[in-house]
């Protein structure tokens, strides 16, 4: 059984960075797209970066992109998203997901059949 568990997520002033860690387990995840997603109240849950664990090919959403990170470590079976120069609208919770078979990564969360709890971030002004 796969399970996803996120950590890092906290409260910080805009301008601040952030870690945030997924660890995976349950299975190999060689074959695996993992992802970020985020959800902020009233508002749908949004991509924010994905990464081909085989590859390590990265994809990120334009409203990210520049200031966040992904990148996995094998030898931990675990996924990170470093976020820099954090902004208010950055205020959400975001959630790990993964999928273990795919024809191109996903970047809906309907694509995603395994999530986390999710991790809160709020970023003040």
């Amino acid at each position: 059984q796969v399970q996803l568990v996120e950590s890092g997520g906290g409260l910080v002033q805009a301008g601040d960075s952030l870690r945030l860690s997924c660890a995976a387990s349950g299975r190999s995840f060689s074959s695996a797209v993992m992802a970020w997603f985020r959800q902020a109240p009233g508002k749908e849950r949004e991509f924010v970066a994905n990464v081909v664990w085989r590859t390590g090919r990265t994809y990120y959403a334009d409203s990210v992109k520049g200031r966040f990170t992904i990148s996995r470590d094998d030898t931990k079976n675990s996924m990170y998203l470093q976020m820099n120069g954090l902004r208010p609208e950055d205020t959400a919770i975001y959630y790990c997901a993964a999928t273990l078979a795919f024809f191109a990564p996903p970047v809906t969360p309907s694509g995603y059949p395994y999530w986390g709890q999710g991790t809160q971030v709020t970023v003040s002004s």
